[in-house]
């Protein structure tokens, strides 16, 4: 059922949600493990996503699957870019971080490219191009692309750009996923797995965590499993061409949140970067949704 409105609200609250997630996890502290938070994030998402899926498709089915090869190689993807995420945001301002993330949508088009084989036209090619000039401008403050291997802050914008570079593979397992699988099953799986690695990494590293960083992650993983959710669903009641430029608005929260509550302010060139590659990325999908009408349109003259 189409309902434009409702989707965008709920892209929205998604966006709000993941950028809270982050909020929440700088208040845990620099001194968790990496493999602790990532324990937390994916263990207590599963409480909301367990709770909707009683309302949707049922437990049971939930957790059944026909895929779960598929599941795993996408779980261990997804893990990776969560790690490497998380890493990132011990080292990067919440606005840095947020602008990194967007480059994922670009490599998604290259990479359905190469693995899907989908056609990329001069108009889309043109738009990855230039997001990757936005992306240089990104990386500038952080030591260009001469120093991205260095240690601090440069560090951060390397292991960021790599966590995007494995969410745009996610992004091409989840569509050839979602012609079979749920929505719920594959975050079910994907979290569970999630939960389990960061589990066993605490074997080995391991901080004694006070009441207050409980909390924190705790309502990191509430709020990462509630935007999660939104997410998932926003996608039922609108297109996603529609619904991309909404991902922008993810900076907005970044930048009021690193000010207001971290005292951050990020550094001009980022923001210069981020908005050309948010540019792009509108574009492309402003374009998307252009094609998208005009061939239901050819299908429905026929």
């Amino acid at each position: 059922m189409q309902h434009p409105s409702r989707g965008i609200a709920l892209k929205i609250g998604a966006t709000l949600g993941f950028s809270l997630q982050y909020v929440c996890m700088k208040l845990a502290g620099n001194s968790v493990p990496v493999g602790e938070v990532v324990f937390f994030r994916a263990f207590f998402a599963l409480v909301p996503i367990a709770l909707f899926a009683m309302r949707t498709v049922g437990l049971r089915a939930m957790v059944q699957t026909a895929r779960p090869g598929l599941h795993i190689v996408r779980a261990a993807v997804g893990s990776s870019g969560m790690f490497l995420n998380f890493a990132a945001l011990k080292l990067l301002p919440l606005a840095d971080i947020t602008a990194f993330g967007f480059v994922q949508p670009i490599f998604a088009v290259v990479l359905a490219a190469i693995v899907l084989k989908e056609v990329v036209g001069p108009y889309r090619g043109g738009a990855v191009v230039v997001a990757f000039a936005g992306v240089m401008l990104m990386i500038a403050p952080h030591g260009g692309i001469g120093g991205i291997f260095a240690h601090g802050l440069s560090g951060g914008a390397a292991l960021a750009l790599i966590s995007s570079f494995a969410s745009a593979f996610v992004v091409i397992y989840i569509r050839q996923m979602s012609a079979t699988e749920k929505s719920e099953t594959i975050v079910f799986w994907f979290m569970s797995f999630c939960a389990v690695v960061g589990a066993l990494t605490m074997l080995w590293w391991r901080v004694p965590l006070s009441w207050a960083q409980v909390a924190w992650l705790i309502a990191a993983g509430v709020t990462g499993g509630i935007a999660q959710i939104m997410m998932t669903f926003c996608y039922r009641y609108a297109e996603p061409s529609l619904l991309a430029p909404f991902d922008y608005i993810a900076m907005i929260w970044a930048v009021s949140f690193g000010f207001l509550v971290f005292a951050e302010v990020p550094a001009v060139m980022v923001l210069v970067g981020a908005a050309v590659v948010t540019g792009a990325g509108v574009f492309i999908a402003i374009r998307e949704h252009r094609i998208g009408r005009e061939l239901a349109s050819r299908v429905e003259a026929v």
